[in-house]
């Protein structure tokens, strides 16, 4: 585990600056100047006047579309990216350079090669360098992760994730790119220890002419023999969100639709005798049992998943420790969606994921 130099021991708050007032900057915005942990200084976009919308009349954080300035100045020693991918190396290996932590929205840059451009600086000069995968922080997977951790589910056995919609259908990246980064940071951030993925296949289709695929499966091989399955589609007339955890012991599903009963763990699963001390004709009869226990729904409290990963981002700035879900997690997803798209193109053929992405 590499140490982060410049760690930030004080009390006081952590100087940050947000750099991209889009789509998710007001989020980012909206958790930093409600955190103790943070003051916020800048919020930086090219549209000036869509920044001074976000931070409304009354905000004293100043507004500016000029990078340098953000960076040069030496309040902020954080700054949170929430710009469009493309723009992610440059943003963020300026702002590494000017020696400040950086959190990045998914993902974590535009290819495998970038993010381990990023990756490689952040760890050269010792800052923290966190993705924005959000999903990790809501309290279900958290609480899905400790159960995998701690053994309570038993033995992975398969995952199984269907995350489907009506749209938006998008211009410059196919459903993978759009929604599997979400299940395979999940997928990711709730293994156990020595538990990975190893390689994927991917089949797809653009049933409305679109010229990339709106809808696509991924069948991610770990090196235990476990499969993980996710179903992404943006032609679904329903909205799903749901994902099966299948333990030797327990299996848990998850349905982060329905706010009433997010988790739901069931004591019922199969069974199988050892067959080790039986003589060669009762092994041909192999014994299997059905297991049908009870269903228990763990009491959950309900968070926002930003406010939790904005204090995982201090956590890491303050103790010099990588983040929960680090550059090299963001690094992981960007190595199996590569390899999930060169599987897609070649008609669903087994990819290796590499093993320098490996956990």
């Amino acid at each position: 585990m590499s140490v982060n130099r410049f760690h930030v021991a004080s009390a006081d708050p952590i100087g940050v600056a947000v750099i991209g007032a889009g789509y998710w900057g007001p989020n980012l915005v909206r958790n930093f100047q409600t955190s103790v942990e943070f003051r916020q200084h800048w919020l930086c976009d090219l549209d000036i006047e869509r920044a001074e919308q976000v931070l409304g009349d009354h905000s004293t954080v100043r507004v500016t579309d000029d990078l340098a300035e953000v960076l040069a100045d030496e309040a902020v020693q954080a700054v949170a990216v929430a710009t469009p991918a493309a723009t992610h190396l440059d943003v963020a290996m300026a702002a590494l350079r000017a020696g400040k932590h950086v959190l990045v929205e998914k993902p974590l840059a535009a290819s495998s090669e970038q993010g381990r451009e990023l990756v490689a600086e952040a760890e050269r000069r010792g800052l923290s360098l966190m993705c924005d995968h959000t999903y990790c922080y809501t309290p279900a997977v958290l609480r899905i992760r400790d159960l995998l951790h701690g053994g309570e589910l038993g033995d992975l056995q398969y995952l199984d994730s269907v995350r489907i919609n009506l749209g938006l259908v998008q211009r410059d990246i196919d459903v993978m790119w759009d929604l599997a980064p979400h299940d395979l940071s999940i997928l990711d951030f709730v293994l156990p220890p020595g538990v990975a993925p190893v390689a994927v296949a991917a089949h797809g289709a653009d049933r409305i002419g679109t010229g990339r695929a709106c809808l696509a499966y991924l069948t991610v091989r770990l090196n235990t023999g476990a499969l993980a399955h996710l179903h992404v589609n943006w032609l679904s007339p329903v909205k799903v969100r749901k994902m099966i955890i299948g333990g030797s012991k327990r299996t848990l599903l998850w349905d982060d639709l329905n706010p009433g009963q997010r988790l739901s763990i069931f004591d019922r699963g199969v069974d199988l005798a050892s067959t080790e001390e039986l003589g060669d004709e009762q092994r041909r009869e192999v014994l299997v049992s059905y297991r049908s226990g009870d269903m228990v729904a763990p009491a959950l409290t309900e968070r926002e998943a930003l406010r939790t990963m904005v204090e995982e981002y201090a956590r890491s700035i303050r103790t010099g420790t990588p983040a929960l879900t680090d550059g090299r997690s963001g690094l992981r997803v960007l190595a199996t969606l590569e390899a999930a798209s060169r599987s897609l193109a070649d008609d669903g053929r087994l990819v290796e994921i590499g093993e320098w992405a490996t956990r």
